[in-house]
């Protein structure tokens, strides 16, 4: 078997990041990935001297940089800030069909779907949409969806000091339906529970809950 051709790879909640990663600012990112880019389209027989063409490989390096792979720099992490629970609300907070926009690190292709995120207090509360932008910041990587599933999950207890977290995603993985086997109808899911939606009882309130 090629190198490449398995799904192994990091075992860890980390993105696998080189130590030198953040050598170069985004600026030189941009500048070193647009003629690579290039090489590709040449490679590949394109005319770049087309009027459509001359401009991709400089767009496709900011979107990467800018754009889809923002979430590799740590200093885009969002400011989740929390709140004392001044209401007492004890119940089950859930926040459903967050957007999942994420790429597959195997081939480079979308992943699309939802996240499902659910919390109880254990004292502090977050906004509403810091929820939204941890989702969407762990999502703008090269990512395997239990990887993104976990990294939220983490995120989520760390924000909030507690260990009474869900996380689950149904998404679309483009590698699947738009190469290969091209299978358009099918979905992944993938959850990461913890503290009591352990038990079993939380966890059908949850489903409930999803099922609404």
């Amino acid at each position: 078997m090629e190198l490449g051709e398995t799904h192994q790879g990091s075992h860890t909640v980390e993105t696998p990041m080189r130590a030198d990663a953040f050598h170069r600012s985004d600026a030189e990112k941009i500048e070193a990935i647009a003629p690579l880019f290039g090489q590709i389209m040449d490679i590949l027989g394109l005319d770049r001297a087309d009027d459509s063409l001359q401009g991709t490989p400089l767009r496709v390096a900011k979107m990467y940089v800018e754009e889809i792979f923002a979430g590799l720099n740590p200093a885009r992490y969002p400011n989740c800030k929390t709140f004392a629970n001044a209401y007492q609300y004890t119940e089950l907070l859930l926040e459903r069909d967050i957007l999942v926009q994420s790429t597959c690190e195997h081939h480079f292709l979308p992943i699309t779907g939802v996240a499902h995120v659910a919390y109880r207090s254990s004292g502090r509360v977050i906004g509403l949409s810091k929820i939204n932008r941890l989702v969407q910041h762990f999502s703008k990587r090269p990512q395997v969806q239990e990887r993104l599933t976990r990294q939220i999950a983490e995120a989520m207890k760390q924000a909030l000091e507690t260990e009474d977290v869900a996380v689950i995603i149904d998404a679309t993985h483009h590698c699947v339906a738009s190469r290969g086997i091209q299978d358009t109808g099918s979905s992944t899911v993938t959850a990461d529970y913890h503290g009591c939606f352990l038990d079993p009882a939380q966890r059908q309130e949850l489903m409930q809950l999803l099922r609404k």
